[in-house]
């Protein structure tokens, strides 16, 4: 696994984090793919990503609570596929707020039914239990369930790129935590006289706007209908700050 020690920080311009080598770097693009860079909160740095599907996944890492830090293409392992031996780079290793670290395949429904892709996974999967290696594949079926991919991606657009700090967050809750539940149009009135609004997290900031605290795990509303100014805002009771669930069967 890798190691690299993580210090995320996003400040425009110049981010201020994770230092990442990618085990494997595509050399000469071919196909279809469309390649590009998502600038990561979480991980202060930009983030690749071979087509649009990882990056409506990297949305649902960026969105999640359940997820401290990703990195993209992490590392490169041997499997055994009968008697020869076989390279694989997995798409995304996540570390979770319970520590634990998962390898994670991104690979469209469709492709699952190719007889050769199958066998190459289930050689993965087999090589990853017998190591101890929490490996799971993520599907389209699972990474673009509407709405709710729809309004994470809404909720993380209008987060500020330089949230407050916990501390803060934790204040501006506790002056309105009475009045809650209540509308998404009312939640951000309120918290707006204490410099918060309810979609942002992360570094400490001055003269704050409005922003929120969903991302952050403090607050939850339904994502099972598109998100609005009436949408229901309610305090996240959950120990674990877990108000949506990527992949509810594998924990995170």
């Amino acid at each position: 696994m890798s190691n690299h020690l993580w210090r995320g920080a996003w400040r425009g311009r110049q981010p201020d984090g994770d230092v990442h080598k990618r085990a494997r770097t595509v050399i000469t693009p071919s196909g279809g793919i469309v390649r590009g860079k998502f600038p990561s909160r979480k991980n202060g740095r930009m983030v690749h990503h071979e087509g649009l599907l990882e990056l409506e996944a990297i949305y649902l890492f960026e969105a999640s609570p359940n997820i401290v830090r990703y990195r993209e293409q992490p590392l490169t392992l041997q499997y055994p596929d009968g008697a020869k031996l076989r390279r694989y780079t997995p798409d995304f290793e996540l570390v979770l707020t319970t520590g634990e670290i998962l390898l994670i395949e991104v690979k469209p429904v469709s492709s699952l039914g190719h007889d050769d892709v199958q066998h190459k996974l289930n050689c993965v999967a087999e090589h990853m239990r017998r190591s101890k290696m929490p490996f799971v594949i993520l599907t389209d079926e699972v990474i673009r369930q509407e709405p709710r991919l729809s309004n994470l991606r809404w909720i993380y657009h209008r987060a500020r790129r330089i949230p407050p700090s916990p501390d803060a967050m934790t204040v501006a809750i506790n002056k309105i935590r009475h009045c809650f539940p209540m509308s998404l149009e009312k939640t951000t009135a309120l918290l707006s006289t204490t410099g918060i609004d309810p979609f942002s997290r992360f570094v400490e900031v001055s003269d704050i706007d409005p922003c929120s605290l969903l991302l952050a795990g403090h607050l939850r509303c339904s994502l099972d209908l598109p998100i609005s100014q009436e949408t229901l805002i309610e305090l996240n009771m959950e120990a674990d700050n877990g108000w949506f669930c990527i992949a509810q069967e594998q924990g995170f």
